[in-house]
């Protein structure tokens, strides 16, 4: 799909943008950047009534920034929290997000994401802006965090993903989790039906293990994945955590399972600890 080449608009873009350079550290593009975040604090951060917290903690240089996945098609934290990396620490500090090739394979989506710093997943792209000594954002937990059930809305998912681990030690970079709390309760998966996924073999031909079942606005009851809806107007929390630093890294130490079981053991709990924090807070106000 994101080959097609048309008259409009998007095939306008989709020729400056081809896909041989998705991966292209230097098509994000400063001034639609800055368009974005702008859209993002005058929309998007009033209608979550959004707050962000911890940015000082980014440390300087590359860095592998390890968030919790939400709210399926809507990413809202996402772009919260890249804006308030930006107004933080200017382009050079906001991170680039490795994004799944269905997404950018969406209609639209590589003419939106790409100029934001999106680019198409993979360890090799991730330590090609590690050397160019900026940072990465991942969701480790990809589909099946975005598409958990509502009553694992204030849960870390990961679902046993473990390659953010080996990213981080092969290249050296601390881990800087970040949180989001609220960010789930945009709309509600009942189940996500992992089983159907399964069954549909959907796993070999669209990348994804859910097959979930949502109530959401506008369509009320829906099946399958990505599914554009109206997010519910829910109060988002976001913050930093004080980076990690492993011990070890290099190749020895992201080839150690025993190492990388305990390293993210370690990042889990942690982000686990400030999510219920967080979860706890919200529902205090």
């Amino acid at each position: 799909m994101d080959d097609v080449r048309g008259d409009g608009v998007l095939g306008l873009l989709s020729r400056a943008i081809p896909r041989a350079t998705d991966n292209d550290l230097e098509l994000r593009d400063p001034a639609r950047v800055e368009s974005f975040a702008r859209w993002v604090e005058r929309f998007v951060a009033r209608y979550h009534r959004a707050e962000v917290r911890g940015t000082e903690r980014v440390p300087p240089g590359a860095a592998l920034l390890v968030g919790n996945h939400n709210a399926g098609a809507w990413s809202a934290d996402m772009f919260l929290l890249g804006t308030a990396l930006y107004r933080a620490h200017g382009l050079e500090g906001t991170p680039y997000g490795l994004a799944h090739e269905v997404v950018l394979g969406l209609p639209g989506a590589r003419q939106l994401l790409i100029p934001l710093g999106a680019l198409r997943a993979s360890h090799e792209t991730a330590r090609r802006v590690f050397d160019a000594g900026r940072r990465v954002l991942v969701y480790p937990g990809g589909d099946l965090e975005a598409m958990r059930p509502y009553r694992d809305r204030d849960r870390i998912v990961f679902g046993g993903r473990k390659g953010y681990v080996r990213l981080a030690l092969r290249s050296g970079v601390p881990v800087v989790p970040v949180v989001a709390a609220g960010a789930h309760e945009t709309f509600i998966v009942i189940d996500d039906l992992r089983w159907l996924a399964r069954a549909l073999h959907a796993e070999r031909w669209l990348r994804v293990g859910v097959w979930p079942l949502t109530l959401c606005l506008p369509w009320g009851l829906t099946l399958g994945p990505m599914i554009p809806y109206v997010a519910l107007p829910t109060r988002i929390l976001i913050e930093f955590l004080e980076p990690i630093r492993f011990s070890r890294s290099g190749a020895e130490a992201a080839g150690d399972q025993a190492y990388v079981d305990e390293c993210d053991r370690q990042v889990r709990e942690t982000m686990q600890r400030a999510l219920t924090r967080l979860a706890e807070e919200r529902r205090s106000r």
